[in-house]
């Protein structure tokens, strides 16, 4: 499965270990958005250690599923990065 994951998270602390658990599951693309290829057990994980992380009053952690049809139809303006794991490019 392919998500998108946002944050918006005030405490400095909080952020960056958030930050530092997305980054064992995916791709940053911008500086609250990730972009995770995860399989069902991973991502559970995921949410299991971020749900550890987050103080829901405070905290926003948002999750983005996409379908093959909906990520063919991603567009990007500006740098292009793409995670580690895309194969190839479309021109």
């Amino acid at each position: 499965m392919y998500v998108v994951v946002s944050y918006d998270i005030p405490d400095d602390r909080r952020r960056t270990r958030v930050c530092n658990t997305l980054k064992n599951f995916g791709a940053r693309v911008q500086y609250s958005v990730f972009e995770c290829r995860l399989k069902p057990k991973d991502f559970r994980r995921l949410e299991k250690a971020l749900k550890r992380l987050v103080r829901p009053e405070e905290d926003n952690v948002r999750f983005y599923f996409l379908c093959q049809e909906c990520l063919e139809k991603v567009r990007v303006i500006g740098e292009l990065r793409l995670p580690p794991w895309q194969q190839y490019y479309v021109v």
